[in-house]
């Protein structure tokens, strides 16, 4: 255990020389630290190791349509304790659109609450790119921080708020247009799952300036930008696995979109 800290501590060391990082360095301290922790504590019987992917028809990512084309989506997640480690990534089939791939850690601080930290990035498959520039004006890191409620079973409903707070996310400008900051982003979802179906709805928070030239994250007006349903059906493949299948019906009103997105996870 002492030898592997003292490993993450040196390839942090290592990382911070190579991107020249500042600011956000603690970011990565807590994302490669927690990794090595829960790979050093894999003996314990409460941890547990996921492996996937999902297939999907479309990639729509809270009301928005990445890649434009089927998607596949690998994901790891690592269960130990109150933390979930894990990777996720969107590749479509496509290969002039931006792909995904990302780190994410969350603490569940009880069986309702949650805490995520996420890590998206996007590789272009025709620009070149550096996975370890960090820099503010530079990255193609966007680091999110969400809160996640999950009701009782009399009322399971499910609640999301989502802040964009470093990396790659809407400029804010100043009235000279030279960059203020970043627009820090906001998005807020509720969903409630049924039976089989489950219903959500999900708004964008944050106003952009259109006057001064600028364009929002998830829009340029606070407002409803996903609306659906999502249907979820097991069919039996064999008398000891099922194929888990679903259906979205996704509408964003502000940009007035549909989607219907069909997905099978493996």
């Amino acid at each position: 255990m002492i030898k592997i800290n003292i490993l993450s501590v040196y390839l942090i060391s290592f990382v911070q020389k190579l991107t020249k990082m500042k600011r956000f360095y603690f970011i990565f301290l807590f994302l490669w630290t927690g990794i090595i922790g829960a790979q050093s504590s894999h003996y314990s019987t409460k941890d547990n190791l996921s492996i996937g992917a999902d297939l999907m028809s479309r990639y729509i990512f809270r009301g928005m349509d990445i890649g434009a084309s089927p998607s596949i989506q690998p994901n790891l997640t690592y269960t130990t304790g109150k933390f979930n480690i894990g990777l996720w990534g969107a590749y479509t089939l496509n290969k002039f659109t931006t792909q995904e791939a990302d780190i994410f850690i969350t603490y569940n601080v009880n069986n309702q609450v949650s805490l995520t930290l996420t890590d998206y990035f996007f590789p272009s498959e025709t620009d070149s790119y550096n996975y370890f520039d960090y820099k503010n004006d530079t990255t193609g890191h966007l680091f999110e921080g969400n809160l996640t409620y999950t009701g009782q079973d009399k009322f399971p409903i499910q609640c999301l708020i989502a802040v964009n707070f470093y990396g790659s996310d809407a400029i804010r400008l100043n009235s000279d247009g030279s960059k203020k900051s970043i627009q820090y982003s906001t998005y807020a979802e509720i969903r409630y799952p049924f039976k089989y179906i489950d219903a959500f709805i999900g708004a964008n928070l944050t106003k952009a300036n259109t006057d001064l030239g600028e364009t929002g994250f998830y829009g340029n007006d606070i407002g409803i930008i996903n609306l659906g349903l999502t249907a979820h059906k097991e069919v039996k493949v064999s008398s000891t696995y099922s194929l888990p299948m679903s259906l979205s019906f996704i509408t964003n009103p502000q940009s007035g979109k549909v989607f219907l997105v069909f997905g099978l996870s493996l």
